[in-house]
């Protein structure tokens, strides 16, 4: 009874539920649009330690640890000598975690030097301390170590989503930056987004778009386009970037049962896409169905996806329809000068989009009569 009720406060307390607002950052009030930050000095034992219980994580969307030895024993030395280290900046979780968003090349070397996992090397101010690992080091200069204090600003969870994914593009300077797939995919990690993983894997998704990895997540992405526009395609909108942060909001609580339907639901129209196009549903053809494009056409594929997952095919009439002659109609509809005009420019446009989805959902019911 005691531990229910501990629960009921923590619900009310920390809710895990927020409301979704499908808005573009303008459409946003403007009391709404500031950025709630908190200030910490935390010392890098308090990092260590909220590391390693969890209190601090490195989202998935992060690079993995990529520093070398000598740039972590500089960042250690630094330490010592008191050098200003620059800003780590966190994300407050629905459950009060802290996320890093930016400074987990910097966070990740404090823990492995102070749970002994690498030697100085290459130091300059004190050579003296080359060679040793945190253990061996004198327990005075430990003990500084231990409490040299980092700034950290954790963006606080009552921030407006939107807001929050603009502020992680803006900190996304790294040799390699992020695309909005990969912070999207930390930002909104969970039940639904561990689906859109499973769903990216499966052989049939690889055959049909001839993805063999997804380093990038472009495919994640497609497939989570593919059920924005399925499921709130009258409510799309531009920026497309919004429209899928907020779709990918509302799902974080998501329902074991809504999320076998959203698998069933890609499973079998990826199943019949397979069987009409083979390798080329998303790519652009000539006249005689031959590929003049290297790479997936998504607007094509928004068309292609969404309007199978609406048509009235069944398996029996996906068997029955003539192959060839079905490649014909549809390298006409594709070619056709209004068709075209809705995947070339402008595509994100709201009319282009309905337009496109519409103008192949019409194609594919033509077929099943």
């Amino acid at each position: 009874m005691m531990k229910s009720k501990a629960k009921e406060l923590a619900d009310a307390l920390f809710p895990v539920d927020t409301a979704t607002d499908e808005l573009e950052i303008l459409d946003i009030p403007p009391e709404k649009r500031r950025l709630h930050t908190e200030t910490y000095d935390f010392s890098t034992s308090t990092i260590v330690d909220y590391l390693k219980d969890g209190r601090m994580f490195v989202p998935s969307f992060q690079r993995k640890y990529v520093w070398t030895r000598t740039q972590a024993s500089k960042l250690i030395e630094s330490l010592i000598i008191q050098c200003p280290i620059p800003v780590i900046y966190l994300n407050q979780e629905r459950d009060e975690r802290f996320a890093i968003i930016d400074g987990n090349q910097r966070v990740q070397s404090i823990l492995q030097y102070l749970t002994d996992r690498f030697h100085l090397q290459n130091l300059q101010t004190y050579p003296e301390l080359e060679g040793l690992s945190f253990s061996q080091l004198d327990p005075r200069i430990q003990r500084h170590i231990r409490n040299r204090t980092l700034r950290c600003i954790a963006i606080l969870k009552d921030t407006h989503p939107q807001i929050k994914f603009d502020v992680f593009e803006r900190l996304n300077t790294g040799a390699v930056q992020l695309n909005q797939q990969e912070i999207r995919h930390g930002m909104y990690h969970g039940k639904f987004m561990n689906l859109i993983d499973e769903l990216e894997k499966e052989k049939v998704w690889k055959s049909v778009s001839s993805l063999k990895s997804d380093i990038r997540m472009k495919g994640a992405e497609l497939i989570l386009r593919f059920f924005a526009l399925y499921e709130k395609q009258s409510e799309y909108k531009k920026p497309l970037k919004t429209f899928l942060n907020s779709y990918c909001e509302s799902k974080a609580r998501i329902s074991e049962f809504e999320l076998l339907s959203l698998k069933n639901l890609f499973l079998s129209t990826i199943s019949i896409v397979h069987t009409l196009f083979g390798s080329s549903a998303f790519y652009m053809l000539d006249m005689n169905g031959t590929p003049v494009t290297t790479n997936i056409n998504s607007a094509l594929f928004d068309a292609v996806m969404v309007g199978v997952a609406r048509s009235n095919l069944s398996d029996n009439a996906v068997a029955k329809v003539d192959k060839s002659e079905f490649l014909g109609k549809y390298c006409e509809l594709i070619n056709s000068e209004t068709f075209r005009a809705t995947i070339e420019t402008g595509t994100s446009a709201t009319s282009l989009v309905n337009s496109r989805i519409n103008l192949f959902g019409n194609f594919l019911n033509r077929i099943a009569k």
